[in-house]
């Protein structure tokens, strides 16, 4: 799907905000479009990784936050491995996301931001993600209370979930990270 920019319309410099908080050049890519041929979550989106890198660099604005890539992208960093710039797409979804967010302009489908929210909550607090805790403020959160239920068991027997959370994580550290994100997030 091609991004449309449209002339007359003001458009928010998403470019500039992009590269502060991913702390990416964008004017770099060669848009060779190694990373849309290898990103495993393309074929299902109508953008593709270099249409997103394009828009930015023609400061195509918030018409961005309508790509259905920024919220399915799934950070797994095979777009940064093709790429002969060494462009990390994932940290650049991840700004896209941000301003999104904090523009108001988040158009996700589904409860992708609910997840995310308590994947990373229970991550702050344990140092480490924690399963059951993160699944039960997920069912809670989407009142879906019964779905997927009958998988928890076999998934539990196989060791796969663990009842307690473990805190062998190293709590200063992730804090450490979570606040260089945030000062990252908020300059």
């Amino acid at each position: 799907m091609a991004i449309v920019i449209n002339k007359e319309k003001k458009r928010v410099d998403l470019t500039t905000e992009v590269q502060k908080i991913s702390g990416i050049d964008i004017r770099s890519c060669l848009q060779c479009k190694k990373c849309s041929s290898g990103c495993p979550v393309s074929a299902l989106t109508k953008v593709h990784p270099s249409d997103i890198i394009r828009g930015l660099q023609l400061n195509a604005g918030d018409k961005l936050f309508d790509s259905d890539l920024v919220w399915m992208c799934a950070s797994c960093e095979t777009c940064f491995e093709r790429c002969p710039m060494k462009i990390n797409m994932a940290a650049v979804m991840d700004a896209l996301r941000i301003l999104a967010v904090r523009n108001n302009a988040s158009r996700q489908k589904g409860n992708v931001a609910l997840f995310n929210k308590f994947f990373l909550k229970t991550v702050r607090m344990f140092g480490r993600t924690y399963d059951i805790g993160m699944i039960a403020a997920y069912k809670l959160g989407t009142s879906s209370y019964l779905k997927d239920t009958d998988k928890f068991p076999m998934m539990l027997l196989k060791g796969k979930i663990a009842l307690t959370p473990s805190f062998k994580a190293d709590k200063k550290y992730t804090n450490r990270i979570f606040a260089r994100k945030h000062d990252r997030i908020n300059s």
